[in-house]
């Protein structure tokens, strides 16, 4: 039985992890993930590879997700905010996701959220649909 291994350039995995190409690249000089170049001289990492290495991200003992019980968390800028006298709608962009919040516009206020500054979307759901992304 012949076995395909997933592999991703660097690029996409700095994507997948959500930090810059140069910091996955200091990673893999560090030794901190395995990469492998091809004759070409570019480099990829294996897909069961990247995968460890983003659960140990998550398993630091400095992680934010062990504060709380909700694992889903995306740091991004705020792009937009819509008020009314009760409710406020939050419009964050954490890397290439849209992440909508409706609250209520006293939470806005005692937060500080304006555009442009960051902010941390915490997601906690009992569903979550997914879709593979990929044409594989």
């Amino acid at each position: 039985m012949l076995t395909i291994v997933t592999t991703y350039r660097i690029g996409e995995a700095a994507e997948l992890l959500g930090v810059s190409v140069d910091t996955v690249r200091r990673w893999a000089d560090a030794g901190r993930l395995d990469s492998v170049r091809d004759e070409h001289g570019h480099r990829s990492i294996a897909g069961t590879d990247l995968a460890a290495f983003a659960r140990s991200l998550a398993d630091e003992p400095d992680s934010a997700s062990r504060r709380s019980s909700a694992r889903n968390r995306m740091r991004g800028i705020v792009t937009a905010i819509t008020r009314d006298a009760v409710m406020a709608q939050v419009d964050i962009q954490a890397g290439p996701f849209r992440v909508v919040s409706l609250m209520s516009r006293e939470a806005v206020d005692d937060l500080g959220l304006e555009v442009g500054s960051v902010a941390v979307a915490v997601i906690k759901s009992t569903t979550v649909l997914v879709e593979r992304g990929d044409d594989r």
